[in-house]
Parts: C-alpha cells; sequence; structure tokens
C-alpha cells in the first residue's frame, strides 16, 4: 500500500491482494458495462500508446480478457473462491518489465538478480493508465543494483554511477551512455569504459545480455510506436563515419559531438513524455544569386534525414487514422516532410561531391528562417533548455537528471567541388547528466535558474570538440 509516498505492509497481505483484485474488477466492469465510458478510455489509451507504446503493468484489456474466461457471460460474485480463480488466471499474464517502486510491499534488502526478479515480479498488478513500456528504463533497470553487482574499479576515484552501501558498493546510477552504448555507440562505449562506468562484477554479462536482445530487433521492432522510432532515428548518428564522407566527420571529436546530440534529443525525448513513460524507480519573391560564394553546409547524414521522415508520416499518418490531427498540425507535418526531403537530396549532393545549384545555397543561407516560418511554434517551444528525471535511486534519496542547455558553436573544415577548403560555422545542441535529490526534482523552470546561477559540469566527452 502507497501512503505519501511511504510503502506501508499491509496487516494482512492476503486479504489487502484480494480486496484490490476486487477493486480492479469492479473498475473493469464498470468500463465494460458503460460503452461510452470505455470508448473514452480506449482513445486516450490508444494515442498515447502510438505516441510510446503498451503500459508495462496489466490493466483494463488484460483484466477484461481475464474475468471473461473466469465468470464468463453471467453474473459475477466476487467471493473468495471466483477471487482465487481470478488470481490464479492473471497469474498467467505477463509481468512488469520495469521496476517503478510501487506496489511491492515490504522486503528485506534485494541484494541478488533472483531477489530484484521477484520483486519486480510482485510489482504485477492494475494499473487504469499504466506507465508504458520504453527501452532506455528497461536498460537503466538492467544496468544498475543487484544486476551488475559491486565495484570493481579504482576505489580512489569513483564514477558517476558509483552507489555506497552497508550492504556493498554496487551501480547505484545508469548514464544516458548505457542506452546509446546498446543502440550502436562505440563511442559511447569507449567512455563507460574509460570513465570506470562500466568496472562492476556483472556489467559486462547484462550489458552482453542487452546487446545480444537490441541486435536482433528488426526495424519494424524499432517502429512499434513513436518513441521507439524517435530512437531508431538518432541511430545513424552514433555509427562510425567512414571514407566518403567529410573528414571532420571521421575523427573521434564528431563522433563525440554526434553523441552528445543524440544524448540531448533523447533528453528531449524523456522531456516529452514524462507522464507517460516508465521511468527506472514561407520565403522572399526573388532569390539572391550566389555563384562560386561559400554560403554554407549540410551535414551529411541522409540516412538520418530519412528516417525522421520515415517518422514524421509515421506521426502524420497515425494521428490522422485515429483522427486526432487538426489542419494546422497537419500543415506543419506537410512543411517538415518537404524541409527534410530537402535536407536529404543536398546531403546526397555533398557525399557525391556535386555543384550545388543556387536554390541549394539559398536554402541554406535562409534555413533558420524558412523553419522559423514553416512550422507554427511559440517562443517557449523554441527553447533548448529543458530537463528531465530519468531514474529515482531511493536508497541516497536522489534522481538522475537529464538536461539540455544553450545552444553551443562548432567550426568545422569542409572542402568543395572545386578543391576549395572553406570554414563553417554552426549551432549544437549541449547536454548535462547529474544528480539531484529526490526532494528537488527540477522543473524546466528551476533548471533554467540553475543553468544561469550555477550550472552542472558538463560531460567528460564534451572536451574533445568543444573549447
Amino acid at each position: 500500500m502507497l501512503l505519501k509516498g511511504k510503502l506501508i505492509e499491509a496487516e494482512d497481505p492476503e486479504k489487502e491482494a484480494r480486496i484490490q483484485t476486487i477493486q480492479a474488477s469492479l473498475i473493469t466492469s464498470k468500463l465494460e458495462e458503460n460503452p461510452d465510458l470505455f470508448k473514452k478510455w480506449d482513445r486516450i489509451y490508444a494515442i498515447t500508446a502510438f505516441y510510446v507504446g503498451a503500459s508495462d503493468d496489466l490493466g483494463p484489456y488484460e483484466y477484461m480478457e481475464a474475468m471473461g474466461k473466469v465468470f464468463g457471460t453471467g453474473s459475477r460474485n466476487f467471493n473468495t473462491t471466483m477471487m482465487e480463480e481470478l488470481k490464479i488466471e492473471l497469474a498467467g499474464y505477463r509481468s512488469p518489465e520495469i521496476y517503478g517502486g510501487t506496489g511491492s510491499g515490504t522486503h528485506e534488502p534485494i541484494l541478488t538478480a533472483e531477489q530484484a526478479d521477484e520483486l519486480l515480479e510482485d510489482t504485477k498488478g492494475f494499473r487504469f493508465m499504466g506507465q508504458r513500456f520504453i527501452p532506455d528504463s528497461y536498460i537503466f533497470s538492467r544496468l544498475t543494483g543487484p544486476y551488475t553487482k559491486e565495484y570493481t574499479g579504482d576505489q580512489e576515484q569513483v564514477p558517476f554511477t558509483y552507489r555506497y552501501s552497508e550492504y556493498g558498493n554496487d551501480r547505484g546510477f545508469p548514464r544516458g551512455l548505457d542506452a546509446m552504448a546498446l543502440m550502436g555507440s562505440e563511442r559511447a562505449v569507449y567512455w563507460l569504459d574509460e570513465l570506470n562506468d562500466s568496472s562492476y562484477k556483472n556489467y559486462s554479462i547484462q550489458y552482453s545480455e542487452l546487446s545480444s536482445e537490441f541486435s536482433n530487433f528488426s526495424a519494424a521492432d524499432w517502429n512499434r510506436n513513436l518513441y521507439w522510432s524517435w530512437l531508431f532515428s538518432l541511430k545513424p548518428l552514433l555509427n562510425d563515419y567512414g571514407e566518403g564522407y567529410p573528414t571532420f566527420m571521421q575523427t573521434e571529436a564528431w563522433q563525440d559531438k554526434e553523441l552528445s546530440t543524440s544524448l540531448a534529443s533523447w533528453t528531449e525525448l524523456r522531456h516529452d513524455t514524462i507522464l507517460y513513460a516508465k521511468q527506472s524507480y514561407g520565403m522572399n519573391d526573388s532569390m539572391p544569386m550566389f555563384g562560386d560564394k561559400p554560403i554554407g553546409f549540410v551535414e551529411p547524414v541522409p540516412e538520418f534525414y530519412n528516417r525522421l521522415l520515415a517518422l514524421t508520416r509515421m506521426t502524420a499518418d497515425g494521428l490522422e487514422e485515429m483522427d486526432a490531427l487538426d489542419e494546422d498540425t497537419g500543415r506543419n507535418f506537410e512543411s517538415l516532410e518537404r524541409n527534410l526531403e530537402k535536407l536529404i537530396e543536398i546531403s546526397e549532393k555533398e557525399l557525391e561531391n556535386e555543384e550545388l545549384t543556387e536554390e541549394d545555397k539559398y536554402y541554406i543561407f535562409e534555413f533558420g528562417e524558412i523553419i522559423k516560418m514553416s512550422v507554427d511554434s511559440d517562443e517557449e517551444t523554441r527553447k533548448t533548455t529543458l530537463v528531465a528525471d530519468v531514474h529515482t535511486e531511493p536508497n541516497n534519496e536522489l534522481v538522475l537528471e537529464e538536461g539540455t542547455g544553450y545552444v553551443d558553436m562548432v567550426i568545422v573544415a569542409y572542402r568543395v567541388p572545386d578543391g576549395r577548403i572553406f570554414l563553417a560555422a554552426g549551432p549544437v545542441m549541449s547536454h548535462y547528466e547529474f544528480k539531484q535529490p529526490m526532494s528537488e526534482r527540477l522543473t524546466d523552470e528551476k533548471w533554467r535558474e540553475m543553468l544561469k546561477e550555477k550550472p552542472p559540469e558538463k560531460p567528460e566527452w564534451v572536451s574533445t570538440y568543444r573549447a
């Protein structure tokens, strides 16, 4: 039982569990008896599932099915015998895969992976609108605590992920690097090793199991909903760029820049889905002529732009199919599609060392204004400074915060088709990762105050590309 944030053990756990099962059954029955009510619930669930995914817990769908098998189409008598039959039926349904911190009763200290699995099983239960399964929280839950076991690295300089405990010093905190590594970033793997954040007894075992699981996902698996598809869009940025790409893109510094960009984008994704995702605890009429002037350069990652284009179309088509797309938003999606198609076209020309047209050069020259005018958004929406807590560590009463900061500026040298080399400057996203007391979880407003007054240190990998 959860009261005022504290887990209280019931005097009679079996009786309490039976009462809660009856309550869940009554809620489900009410939905079944009222088609209009169920339709409203189902619409909310379907749209949020399209965005973030299915619930990680049992809900009305599962209870309807189970109750149909136990009670049939007749009247429902929630007596002890029938509740026991329903309990047995529900026990066969899937268990949650992410520990959310509630509904688990009182336990001895969780010291082994087996105990952690038992605790996870104990949280199995009814959620009216359950928090959704997301892959990064799943990764975090498997790469912390009893799953990775005790720290084996340098005791003089413990890593960011280290947690002191009277029962053993283990990996109390995940890192965004964990998710990026399992999405294919070799630089993330490097930094986890370099910073000793992988120096735990069973980290490599757990990581290998997750790597095997994630490597078997097909493109369809990665596009099961918009959350997964967003992550899938970022994967090309985490690849190593070989021959054929601009020289600056083949450096470790650029790979670290791409890693920070991906972490910042993932932070925005967590921020925008924080209520649903389950936490591990116009143009001018005339166009100037540029000739052979160096106007600008598009980072040539056509696979990334193609995946963003697919994500945009998936979003628009899905919302339209559910009758949840208004005209203004539809026009925004169409505009975004045109811009992504143009970025694909230009980046492919650059990789083929083709001369850009005057129209291409003008597009790059006016890109900021084109984006600003083609998408309806207010000043608040355009702010790059936001924060989201992604993991709770109750023993030390801390949360892991991921934040995006002010836009940085990067300068690169690039070659044009006639052999000349120029410098180009452009904005890059910034990313922060730090711990914060549970009682002081940050809002965007508080985060912006912190950025102005006393910002946290930037991650170590930023030093390779930022002075």
